[in-house]
């Protein structure tokens, strides 16, 4: 009698291959700018305060004194100069504004309609005393620009420039004679004057 043979199984082992894990993105959140306040609604009403005080320390009597504020805000600036003044001198100062859209060197960049709403300079500029009035310093090319326009209107006897804040990063050499802030800032930043005007409140920002 033949002995059975002994049969054996072998187990075979599927070779286990580990499938990496997938790596998850975590979606990306767009960093809200950040936000100073730089002067609040008392600070910008003190500043503006004294912006007219040095302006009639250098001016004594307001002959020949003419306010022009810049589109947009540099515009509600001068008023509020002028209302200050008027009191201080007892006396009416006029005011005119300047739009220096046509005079940007940058205008080609605007687009084929760009918004121009003019210039109103309702009085001869020849031999008078100006304040130009504007929000921000910056480059200085909008007030190379302002500058360039009130030479087509006459030859004044010379111009100051009052400014709310002056952030630097100059590419003219161009300064304010009377500067309610100045501040260091960096390109990517912003500067935003906002005035009761235009934005229902007073205040200074800076973004980013």
């Amino acid at each position: 009698m033949t002995p059975a043979r002994k049969t054996t199984t072998t187990k075979s082992s599927a070779s286990k291959t580990k499938t990496p894990a997938k790596k998850t993105t975590a979606p990306k959140t767009t960093r809200a700018p950040k936000r100073k306040v730089l002067l609040t609604s008392k600070d910008v009403k003190a500043r503006i305060e004294e912006l007219a005080a040095r302006i009639q320390d250098e001016f004594r009597y307001p002959e020949a004194l003419l306010l022009i504020g810049i589109r947009t805000r540099g515009v509600f600036l001068a008023e509020r100069l002028k209302a200050l003044l008027d009191l201080k001198y007892g006396q009416e100062v006029p005011t005119g504004v300047l739009d220096i859209t046509f005079y940007r060197d940058d205008l080609s960049r605007l687009g084929p309609n760009p918004m121009v709403r003019g210039s109103e300079l309702p009085f001869d500029i020849h031999d008078a005393n100006i304040i130009l009035v504007d929000d921000v310093l910056y480059t200085g090319r909008t007030i190379r620009a302002a500058l360039d326009e009130l030479a087509d209107f006459g030859r004044p006897a010379f111009v100051r420039l009052a400014i709310m804040v002056d952030r630097g990063l100059r590419e003219y050499p161009i300064q304010p004679d009377y500067c309610g802030l100045k501040i260091s800032t960096t390109p990517e930043q912003h500067v935003v004057v906002m005035l009761e005007e235009t934005d229902d409140e007073d205040k200074v920002v800076l973004e980013g």
